[in-house]
């Protein structure tokens, strides 16, 4: 529990034993204690609180998730919305790149932006460099790292069969993407 990030009406975790003090951010709802913040709940004393989690710009090595907003030849596009595990406020997306180069760390000449992501794919990154003015460079070249979500044609959530594909569970179609190795697996 410790480090974990509450949303708003999410059941915080206790240990057994009779329900705490409860401080700041938490309020109990049918014999259970719950986030009205988003925060990691902890002791201060003898009370359960919240603290605050702020969100924060991406730096160097920030994991980060966004959308896939346009693609060229070169690069593709990305809104960031999240930063190290926390979502940004609406409407303070930051501008990300994934250039060709910084998609997968071999064959890096052979790859094609337009085989490997598609506009309004969820992607998971880290970020190598602040970039220029308008945009942070970022990187999928690990396994952990590329699209986590994607839409099929036919509008279904596309399921990832391998580090370079993905099934409609729909139509049965294989689209390419550069997927994320699943964090269950």
């Amino acid at each position: 529990m410790a480090s974990d990030i509450l949303l708003p009406g999410q059941p915080a975790s206790l240990s057994r034993g009779p329900v705490p003090k409860l401080g700041g951010g938490l309020y109990l709802k049918d014999g259970q204690v719950r986030a009205s913040l988003v925060g990691v709940a902890h002791y201060e004393g003898s009370t359960l609180a919240i603290s605050r989690v702020r969100s924060h710009p991406p730096a160097e090595n920030s994991v980060v998730l966004g959308t896939v907003t346009r693609l060229s030849p070169l690069q593709a596009m990305v809104s960031i919305s999240v930063v190290d595990g926390v979502p940004l406020p609406a409407g303070e997306e930051f501008n990300g790149v994934i250039r060709t180069q910084d998609v997968r760390a071999t064959e890096k000449d052979k790859v094609k932006i337009s085989d490997c992501f598609r506009g309004g794919d969820v992607v998971k990154g880290v970020v190598i460099s602040l970039g220029d003015a308008r945009s942070y460079y970022i990187t999928t070249a690990r396994n952990d790292l590329g699209v986590i979500f994607a839409t099929s044609e036919a509008g279904a959530s596309m399921d990832p069969v391998s580090w370079q594909e993905m099934r409609c569970p729909k139509t049965g179609r294989i689209e390419k993407r550069k997927c994320a190795k699943p964090e269950t697996l």
